[in-house]
């Protein structure tokens, strides 16, 4: 049995509450990082890379998992590492915290247009057909778009778009017309930095360095 809550470094608020797009209605997003002991992995059987739990809408990344889906510039990933809303953060994950700058490179351009698109083609196709519930997803393709420009530009995601509070969510309620929204999905993705912010590769050798370090002090401890 995985003692989950006994070994999260991170838990951080993320979603609506995080991106300053909170109504009354709003859940209480929770994404963590849980570090387990080394000799957890070293049975056939190993533990899991992720949780669901324990509280509503949380879910953890175990570390290693963590910091490779990180290294990838995973949208989703990256901004735990930068939420304003931290709530649990253990001396291990401040050092997490401490080599965030390690992770974004320059893929990150790819992955967060990718993820952008996907939103985007999935909303799209959705809203042809009637469904309405799809102009969230159509806010978040946006705020995506928003955070990566940010991230190319300035090294580190955007996660609070509080900015664009105002228009983001009258995209959600339906009020923005689809060829404005196409408009300025279209001026994000042509005004897309070149990535100088950011370094060409991210540093796996500092982030693997603090991995060793982590797990030889569980075997310690």
């Amino acid at each position: 049995m995985l003692e989950f809550p006994d070994h999260t470094v991170l838990s951080v608020v993320v979603g609506s509450r995080a991106y300053g797009l909170a109504t009354e209605d709003s859940d209480v997003d929770r994404r963590g990082v849980f570090a387990l002991p080394a000799e957890r992995f070293w049975r056939l059987d190993k533990p899991p890379t992720h949780l669901d739990g324990p509280r509503p809408e949380q879910f953890s990344w175990e570390i290693e998992r963590f910091c490779a889906l990180a290294l990838a510039s995973n949208p989703t990933v990256l901004e735990v590492l930068w939420s304003p809303l931290a709530e649990h953060v253990t001396p291990v994950g401040a050092e997490l915290l401490a080599v965030r700058d390690a992770f974004p490179s320059r893929r990150a351009t790819e992955t967060f247009l990718r993820y952008a698109d996907r939103q985007f083609q999935k909303a799209k196709a959705g809203l042809r057909g009637g469904g309405a519930s799809r102009w969230k997803h159509v806010m978040h393709m946006l705020r995506l778009l928003i955070s990566g420009n940010h991230l190319a530009r300035h090294g580190e995601p955007l996660v609070d778009v509080a900015a664009h509070r105002d228009r983001l969510l009258a995209v959600r309620r339906g009020e923005v017309p689809w060829p404005e929204v196409e408009a300025w999905r279209d001026r994000l993705v042509t005004a897309w930095p070149d990535g100088a912010a950011l370094p060409a590769e991210p540093d796996r050798a500092r982030v693997d360095d603090l991995l060793a370090s982590v797990r030889r002090r569980s075997v310690r401890a």
